[in-house]
Order: C-alpha cells, then structure tokens, then sequence
C-alpha cells in the first residue's frame, strides 16, 4: 500500500527509521519523487496516523534519534545537493512566492528611487486618495531596512508557506488581504499614514497558525506555543520602547486579533462536532 511521497530524501527516511522503531517496516521507491510503501496493510491505521504526526513537526528530535538508532546505511537513497532557492519553492506556493518577489522588487526600488518616491505611489490613503484602492494593501509591501524585509519575508515564506500547502491559496489571500486592510487601518488611526510592512499580516499568520493548531491538530497547521509566546513578548517590547525601536504596534496587535478570530471561526465546527 501507498503511504505518502516526499521530495526531501532525509524526511522519507527519517519517517520510515521512525516507523521501524514502533516495529512498522516501510521501504522507500525511488520514482520522480520518493515514494513510501507499506506491505503489511493490518498496520496502515497506526502508519497514518504517525504521518500526520510527522508532518506536523518534521524536525522533533523524536525522528533524528530514531534515525540515529536505526544504524543502517543500505537505504538506497542517495542524496543530492539542493540549493536554497529550491529549499525556499518547496516550501511555499504560488502566493507566498509573488508577496515574497513583490516585497523583494519594492525594497529595490526604495533603494534606488528613495523612500519618499516610492511611499508616494505604495502608503496608506491619505483623505484625498481614498479611490486608489491599491493603496489599502500595498502599504504591506514596504519594507525599511534590510532587518524589517528579511525578518518579516522569513515569517511569511515559513507561516504563509505551510498554510498555501495546506489549506490552499485561497486561505492565503483571505488572511493577508483581511489582516492588511484592518491592521493597515488601525495603524493610520494611531499614526498616520506614513508606515509600511508585512508585519500586520505575519502577525495574523503567527495567531492563525497557533490557534488553528491548538483547535485543530489534523489540519497540520501549527505554531509552537514558545514562538507565539516570543511574538506577545516581541509586543511588549515594542509599547514599552526598548532598544529604541520604531514597531507599528497597533498593525500587530490588529493583525493578531484578526488571525486569532479567522482561526476561531475556522474551526468553530472541530470544537462542537
């Protein structure tokens, strides 16, 4: 029987040195990509349900030490170098590839024309602009140091990956475009229009992808309870000021209580059936 398939070889093997720890012999085929199979099909109810373990938290010690015990070296497999834009694509969709390139272009631009110019064409609508409807989204899209793109575009590539792999593209637009435009809002109520980033949106993934893990551990969309606690203690931080830090800390908070209500409504119907 046909488990699963990975396009990592180190993660196909690692489940099946895992499964042979509990007893389970799986064996790996190599086809275009690296094919699971189980032989014995009495034990298939016990092998998925251990799969939907592993892909929650690929990375649990649990799977290296079985790796480690295991001793074999006759897997068949051999491994291949994979760059880091390939590690980048197969974690993450369509979407959360173009934001990714979208922010990339505009930083570049903001680098080569000057903030101002490109602020002029990307912020918050001021009163007079209210018609320009992009404007109440790209404003996600500007980014001012090198530490503000690439920590918000490694937030998004790994939340906003998982959930386009997941869930669908679709799910991806409705968190990004709701958290934009209620955290885009509420930051220019607090601080004018003169503010940029994907943060809000991050925010909304980080809420989203926690609650929706703790609601609904099947979907395989999770965030560890440690990294959520780092994102209330990285608020704190902001509205206390420390480090002479400049963080739009209403875009967040808004992002996280839109994420968190996305995920409450999402799986309202897990928690009552």
């Amino acid at each position: 029987m046909r488990i699963t398939e990975f396009s990592n070889p180190r993660m196909a093997q690692a489940f099946v040195d895992y499964m042979a720890a509990q007893g389970i012999l799986l064996r790996i085929e190599r086809e275009n990509r690296y094919t699971v199979w189980l032989d014995d099909d009495s034990k298939v109810n016990q092998v998925e349900n251990e799969l939907g373990q592993f892909i929650r938290e690929p990375n649990h010690p649990r799977y290296q030490a079985a790796s480690w015990h295991s001793g074999t070296t006759d897997s068949g497999i051999h491994y291949q170098s994979t760059s880091l834009i390939t590690h980048i694509r197969e974690r993450a969709g369509p979407l959360t590839l173009a934001v990714m390139a979208a922010c990339v272009v505009v930083f570049i631009l903001m680098q080569l024309l000057g903030y101002q110019t490109v602020m002029g064409w990307l912020t918050w609508p001021n009163a007079d602009q209210h018609d320009q409807l992009w404007r109440w989204f790209s404003h996600a899209l500007l980014h001012f140091s090198l530490l503000h793109i690439v920590f918000n575009l490694l937030w998004w590539w790994y939340l906003g990956g998982a959930i386009e792999k997941r869930l669908g593209s679709g799910k991806l637009v409705v968190i990004m475009l709701i958290s934009a435009l209620l955290s885009g809002w509420m930051q220019a109520k607090y601080s004018g229009v003169m503010f940029g980033g994907l943060s809000g949106t991050v925010y909304a993934l980080m809420g989203y992808a926690w609650l929706r893990g703790e609601r609904d551990p099947q979907s395989g969309i999770h965030l560890e309870r440690g990294m959520m606690a780092f994102a209330i203690i990285w608020l704190g931080v902001g509205y206390m000021g420390w480090f002479g830090l400049s963080i739009a800390n209403a875009a967040h908070v808004t992002g996280l209580l839109v994420g968190l209500a996305m995920a409450f409504v999402d799986t309202r119907k897990k928690k009552t059936s």
